[in-house]
């Protein structure tokens, strides 16, 4: 909009004008007839803390009053409420306070940002416990819908407080004008997370003005039985209030639609119920459901709607290696189906051609820590998802384990002398065992050198050995005794050139 035109709007609106009577040149039209096309009680969440500029409180209240200004607005139709996310919850006003859509303009205009903490936990249990209730003109029956408008900042975590809103039956919306938490947000807004999550700069909140307005109708549309969060698995279906007497109730049924699957469900429901969670429905798979209101004082319509359950998700998609060390790692993988897999199944071996190992994992994790591993050393890791189906998913990702600490050095001192330093073993060490072992290039002890141990006090650090003056491979092992553990062993391979002091470190094997 033009700030020429949103002047015009502006003055319209404080001089109590007929907004359905503004000049179509102060501003656009509205898309689609909106009048009385639905009941609902829809609270706006704003992020008013002091995260937030001045700037960016006055863009979104502009931007509130463009998207609520075609529905009409009252006890029977549209209710609004707006709940400030502050240091402690605060409303701006209530369900029942305005009764037409230019009072609720001039309010919105008038709003003031209290600034403070960014508390929203608080205020999500607020809205949970008296927001949507009677008593702030809440009404019973009716669908309701949180939009949660945030810069993204938040000091407290949302999804216990949002899940408990979501199970009685409010639709959660979320817009945010900054970069947020994709996982937190994913996670307590209603499913379908593409048509109710919002990522958009302040300055470009009118792009997403007419999907937000038509996510909001959708539930809210009046006398309608509407599926909401539909998951692969799983839909939650909503509708008005009514029935009037405890006797009365309803009958819920509902089957696939495809011909194929001739399989149907009902359900009956007593009459203060306005909502049903369908569980156990099959992936990607259209249904049909009809709601019949069973009265004995007068004839009501059935409502009926149809939907379609997403495809099933799959995982794993990504892997993620971590926390390497030099004998153990964390395999991370994502995203996680407790409801879908039934187990996950690691498999993991160096390369190129170890042992493969395998580990079970419950379907509710997503991550393990593989030990006991090889330093210094590539592996394959093979994450497989075994799916209640019978299908299965793999994905496979390289990774690496660390070099080991030197705890132990090999240095020649002249040909065929070797000198062997080590660091103090962990604990009451009593004495220490070296082994020296001289090689043939083929790994086979040399006859004419035999394996020499030396037995030494805990003090010693050092030890000293005699082998061929040739090109040959030493093999030294340390070993610290213990009385009543057993020994902590290291040890460490080297090739000896004739005639250098020249050192090729070799495999440093610890166990």
């Amino acid at each position: 909009m033009s700030l020429t035109a949103a002047l015009i709007w502006t003055l319209l609106v404080v001089a109590g004008g007929s907004l359905e009577g503004a000049e179509t040149s102060a501003r656009p039209p509205v898309p689609g007839p909106m009048a009385g096309c639905c009941e609902g009680d829809v609270m706006f969440l704003v992020d008013s803390s002091g995260s937030v500029s001045s700037y960016e409180f006055d863009k979104v209240k502009t931007f509130l009053g463009e998207l609520l200004h075609p529905y009409t607005i009252g006890s029977k139709d549209v209710q609004v409420s707006v709940l400030h996310v502050s240091t402690q919850p605060i409303p701006e006003f209530l369900f029942s306070e305005y009764t037409t859509n230019a009072e609720l303009q001039l309010a919105l205009k008038e709003m003031k940002q209290p600034r403070g903490d960014t508390n929203t936990g608080q205020a999500v249990t607020w809205a949970h416990d008296h927001g949507f209730q009677d008593r702030a003109g809440s009404r019973p029956g009716v669908p309701r819908v949180l939009v949660w408008v945030t810069d993204g900042m938040s000091s407290e975590s949302v999804t216990g407080p949002m899940t408990a809103l979501r199970d009685d039956g409010v639709v959660v919306l979320i817009v945010s004008t900054g970069q947020g938490n994709f996982v937190e947000f994913s996670t307590a807004v209603s499913p379908p997370t593409d048509k109710h999550l919002y990522f958009v700069d302040v300055d470009d909140l009118k792009l997403i003005e007419d999907d937000l307005r038509n996510a909001i109708t959708d539930v809210i549309r009046t006398r309608r039985l509407s599926a909401v969060d539909i998951t692969s698995h799983s839909a939650r279906l909503i509708w008005p209030d009514m029935l009037s007497s405890p006797s009365d109730f309803y009958v819920l049924q509902y089957s696939p639609v495809s011909t194929q699957q001739q399989q149907a469900f009902t359900l009956q429901l007593n009459s203060g119920d306005t909502s049903a969670l369908l569980t156990g429905l099959s992936p990607g798979t259209k249904y049909h459901a009809t709601l019949i209101p069973e009265s004995n004082y007068e004839h009501i319509q059935s409502l009926s709607v149809q939907f379609t359950t997403l495809q099933e998700a799959v995982s794993p998609t990504q892997l993620l290696i971590s926390d390497s060390k030099p004998s153990s790692f964390r395999v991370s993988w994502a995203p996680l189906l407790p409801d879908s897999v039934q187990e996950f199944q690691v498999l993991f071996g160096p390369l190129p051609s170890g042992e493969a190992q395998s580990i079970t994992v419950s379907h509710n994790q997503n991550s393990t820590v593989l030990q006991n591993l090889q330093s210094s050393t590539s592996y394959l890791v093979t994450v497989i998802a075994q799916y209640h189906s019978g299908q299965q998913r793999a994905l496979s990702a390289k990774a690496c384990t660390q070099d080991e600490p030197e705890e132990m050095r090999l240095m020649p001192i002249s040909p065929g002398m070797l000198r062997v330093d080590w660091d103090e073993a962990p604990g009451p060490v009593k004495g220490y065992k070296v082994r020296c072992r001289w090689l043939t290039s083929t790994s086979v002890p040399q006859p004419a050198h035999p394996t020499v141990h030396h037995s030494l006090p805990s003090a010693a650090r050092t030890s000293l050995f005699k082998g061929p003056e040739s090109d040959s491979v030493v093999q030294v092992c340390v070993s610290a005794m213990y009385e009543e553990s057993p020994a902590h062993r290291r040890c460490r391979t080297t090739r000896l050139h004739p005639g250098s002091l020249a050192l090729v470190l070799g495999s440093h094997h610890p166990s």
